[in-house]
Parts: C-alpha cells; sequence; structure tokens
C-alpha cells in the first residue's frame, strides 16, 4: 500500500479540494472536504508535507495544520496559476 507524501490544499469559503500522492508523485485521492472536516482528516493522516495557495486564509490554516505535525508550505499565487486547468 502506497503512503501519502504530498498533499495539495485548495481553499475556500465551505468547501476545500485535497489532493493526496505519494512520494512518485501517483495521486492516490482528490476529495472534497467541508470546513469543519479539514483538521479531523490531516489529524488521521502521517506527517506528509503540505502546499496551499497564499491567500488571506492561509495563513491561520497553515499554523493549525502545522500544528498536528505537518510541513506545510504557502505558494505564491504567481506559483500557483500554472498548475490551474
Amino acid at each position: 500500500m502506497k503512503h501519502v507524501s504530498t498533499i495539495g490544499l485548495d481553499l475556500a469559503k465551505l468547501v476545500f479540494q485535497v489532493h493526496g500522492a505519494d512520494i512518485e508523485g501517483s495521486p492516490l485521492f482528490n476529495r472534497k472536504l467541508r470546513r469543519g472536516e479539514v483538521l479531523r482528516f490531516f489529524e488521521k493522516l502521517p506527517r506528509c508535507l503540505v502546499g496551499m495557495e497564499a491567500c488571506g486564509g492561509a495563513h491561520n490554516w497553515a499554523r493549525e495544520i502545522a500544528n498536528l505535525g505537518h510541513d506545510v508550505r504557502l505558494i505564491p499565487p504567481a506559483y500557483v496559476k500554472p498548475f490551474v486547468k
């Protein structure tokens, strides 16, 4: 079984999009989470790298997720744009 090593988190007002990948970059899951489910979701995961776009609420979410033991990286919006399809 493959373990999650990297997670991409897209922040929104009510529904967040979460994409998980293994060490090789192969996608493992892609799901939607409501605002209240986000911290419970990250509590259950082993420690991994979490990337999210730097926006108004991203710093608060980054602190909360980092307190759970994850390595959180904020990405400037200019660098996120090429990944949007």
